[in-house]
């Protein structure tokens, strides 16, 4: 007998979402504990956080059109957060099912479809099931309420396409405008980069193919101390959070992986008196010291694969180990990135007012 633990669908400790749900079942949804009362809630603006993760907004997504209509059924009275769960539905009305009767009994490469079925002897072909990026829509509408809450303490998240192949940004995330992110599909703050990055995204749907690519977050106003010093470091929440998402790959934030080539004189960030107020001359820690936030901005990157489904002829084995060609049929995201910025913002909002609301029981 094989158990899937309940456990393991929550995200959170004193802010909490729970999700269910798969990708051809009726709907997607979630509950979110832990809500602060009295929060006013914009509907429009959590379906617009929809809306920016929804399929079929532009060519360089798949063509699957759902509308992504969030309905609460509970939580919310007369506009504003109760502090009681909020529950909430978005239902699936585009699930074309029959399009995956070929992937029945075989593994696709590097989808879940082999690790699912050995570990619970069953699995949904029918787009992947539970594992589909379709579980994420819950995800935006708990970060979207998360955010709502952010905007009181004057906490705002950011996150663009920073890289798509080999075509990166290279200028700092204060040089760009990001007002400018919304302005191309791709969602990149450079306007011309952002060109670069279509095209290449366009020859490589083109081709049957797929391509990765990263995303970089930006946290503003996160006031100092959130996190704690061993197990519950505020970047591991963060990195933690980020590796939920579906095919992320890698995770880094401050100057990551390219601070191993600098010495420790010139990546140490000193301290000064800005007029009263103790502040840091530069940022290369990315706003978090010994696991704790120290009121700079907080930044990471946040690595995407290929997209594994592709639309040309791949060798693999069935359920009875037996050899087997798959080709994918179907609609599908030639690159995750454009889609995958409104998920990576939920979930550092829904991380980051976890840990506010934890910091707020640490002192009387």
């Amino acid at each position: 007998m094989k158990f899937f633990s309940n456990m393991f669908n929550t995200f959170g400790n004193i802010f909490r979402l729970t999700t269910y749900g798969e990708s051809h079942g009726e709907a997607i949804g979630g509950i979110v504990d832990g809500m602060p009362a009295g929060i006013e809630i914009d509907m429009d603006f959590i379906q617009q956080e929809l809306n920016r993760r929804r399929p079929g907004q532009s060519a360089l997504t798949t063509s699957r059109q759902e509308s992504d209509k969030v309905e609460l059924l509970s939580g919310v009275f007369e506009g504003k957060s109760t502090g009681t769960p909020i529950g909430f539905i978005v239902r699936n009305i585009n699930q074309h099912s029959d399009d995956y009767d070929n992937l029945r009994e075989v593994f696709r490469p590097s989808h879940a479809d082999y690790t699912y079925y050995i570990k619970y002897g069953i699995r949904d072909h029918r787009g992947g099931g539970r594992s589909s990026a379709r579980e994420t829509i819950a995800r935006v509408v708990g970060g979207a309420f998360a955010k709502l809450a952010l905007r009181q303490a004057g906490i705002n998240i950011t996150a663009y396409t920073q890289q798509v192949g080999n075509i990166c940004l290279v200028k700092d995330y204060a040089d760009f405008d990001f007002n400018e992110i919304e302005q191309n599909p791709v969602r990149c703050p450079d306007h011309e980069k952002a060109k670069e990055m279509e095209a290449l995204i366009k020859e490589v749907k083109a081709n049957g193919d797929t391509i990765g690519g990263v995303i970089q977050c930006v946290i503003q106003g996160c006031p100092v101390g959130l996190g704690e010093p061993v197990f519950g470091k505020l970047h591991a929440a963060l990195a933690s959070a980020m590796m939920s998402i579906n095919a992320a790959k890698g995770f880094e934030y401050g100057e990551g992986f390219k601070g191993v080539g600098m010495r420790g004189s010139e990546q140490n960030d000193v301290f000064f008196n800005n007029n009263g107020a103790i502040s840091t001359i530069t940022n290369h820690s990315g706003g978090i010291q010994g696991g704790i936030s120290n009121g700079q901005d907080i930044y990471f990157r946040v690595a995407f694969k290929p997209v594994a489904t592709l639309l040309t002829e791949q060798q693999t084995v069935n359920i009875r180990g037996e050899e087997a060609i798959v080709k994918a049929r179907g609609r599908h995201d030639p690159c995750v990135l454009p889609r995958a910025v409104p998920i990576v913002e939920a979930m550092a909002a829904m991380t980051i007012l976890d840990y506010y609301l934890l910091n707020k029981t640490t002192r009387l």
